[in-house]
């Protein structure tokens, strides 16, 4: 029987929760005094346990609609004036804001979103986005508005801000999760991109390395050229340069791709020998598969030693993850002793079903020796 462990944490109810609400309400009604603040949080949080995260951020949306006034521009006067304070500029990373200032962000892609509104609109998102992050709003306008959205954002590109500065490279992804497709060109945000990669600001160069890893899922190639431009500029750290490297060609290293692995010094084919395999043969879910391995170098060379595991499935969706195990400077002669263990745990992310798995030993994009073993219940 497949088996899969159970949520012990609600992210929607630690975002939108009746404290939360009562939170939003107050900042508009300090600066709205007609704001029906008490109907405003029944409305909102009585719906809360019909709906999902998303959904109740267009509940709300809908709701600051029923309570603030009918004309666009003066409820969207009333959302900019009810605003907190700008994000610390003093913090560099890992400040996404406060969830519960979303919804502003999503009335007015809601709202706002059409021609005799753009210029206000855009604004508003500029001005938001200090306080939390518009990426998925933007993206509304991107997809109505393309040209005049993607030269607003690149002048965002310029901004003092460094919350403006990362949105527009983050709401122009290809890939952002839990956002609408957009449908221009994947291509044509780069020009954004030229402009932040050397960012001394650790949220925005995370954000232009998943935008990277993005486009590497379309066309790796352009990822692979566009590092190498970058990095031969000498613009960017060439410690932080390394590191974007690496997460922008994270997904392009775990499915073995020559370019990624050249650029990242691990593109030459592994001279090795592989001894001493040894391995357990059953695991009960919840416990540990354990294996173990000699390598030997046959000469000097860089190693990037990673497994896959390949689990069991349905048939409908092969199950594959890559996990990484070191990278060395390998030296000739010099066995290289791996002991692991990976624990097959329940988790609420995948489904673990009885029956045959393996791991593979992936070295340098390269796969070596596979080892079964059955998970039983």
């Amino acid at each position: 029987m497949p088996q899969k462990a159970k949520p012990t944490f609600s992210l929607k109810d630690e975002l939108f929760n009746p404290t939360k609400v009562c939170y939003l309400s107050d900042l508009i009604s300090d600066v709205y005094p007609k704001f029906e603040s008490k109907k405003f949080q029944t409305d909102v949080v009585n719906e809360f346990p019909n709906l999902e995260l998303k959904e109740r951020i267009t509940h709300i949306t809908q709701c600051l609609r029923k309570y603030l006034p009918n004309d666009y521009l003066e409820a969207l006067k009333i959302i900019l004036q009810a605003l907190p304070p700008e994000l610390d500029l003093k913090k560099t990373d890992d400040d996404f804001g406060d969830f519960i200032l979303v919804p502003f962000n999503h009335f007015v892609a809601t709202y706002g979103c059409t021609t005799e509104y753009l210029s206000e609109s855009l604004q508003a998102l500029r001005t938001i986005t200090k306080r939390a992050s518009a990426e998925d709003a933007i993206r509304y306008f991107i997809n109505a508005f393309p040209d005049e959205s993607l030269k607003f954002l690149t002048e965002c590109a310029k901004d003092k801000h460094y919350h403006v500065r990362r949105w527009a490279s983050e709401g122009t992804r290809p890939k952002l999760p839990w956002s609408q497709k957009l449908v221009i060109d994947h291509t044509q945000p780069l020009p954004i991109l030229d402009l932040v990669f050397d960012d001394h600001t650790r949220y925005i160069t995370r954000s232009v390395a998943n935008h990277l890893n993005d486009i590497a899922k379309i066309e790796p190639e352009l990822v692979i050229t566009t590092l190498k431009r970058w990095k031969a500029t000498g613009k960017q750290n060439a410690d932080e340069m390394g590191w974007m490297i690496r997460h922008a060609t994270r997904t392009l290293v775990k499915k073995g791709d020559h370019g990624a692995l050249e650029l990242l010094g691990f593109g030459e084919t592994p001279d090795i020998t592989i001894s001493d395999v040894t391995s357990t043969s059953e695991v009960t879910i919840g416990d540990s598969f354990e294996f173990g391995l000699t390598i030997t170098p046959n000469k000097n060379q860089n190693l990037m030693i990673d497994y896959v595991m390949n689990f069991a499935s349905n048939k409908k969706r092969k199950g594959r993850k890559v996990f990484k195990v070191k990278q060395i400077k390998a030296q000739a002669g010099k066995p290289i002793t791996i002991q692991k263990k990976h624990r097959l745990r329940l988790m609420t992310t995948r489904t673990l079903y009885e029956g045959e798995h393996s791991i593979t030993i992936q070295i340098n994009g390269k796969e070596f020796n596979t080892i079964k073993f059955d998970l039983v219940n």
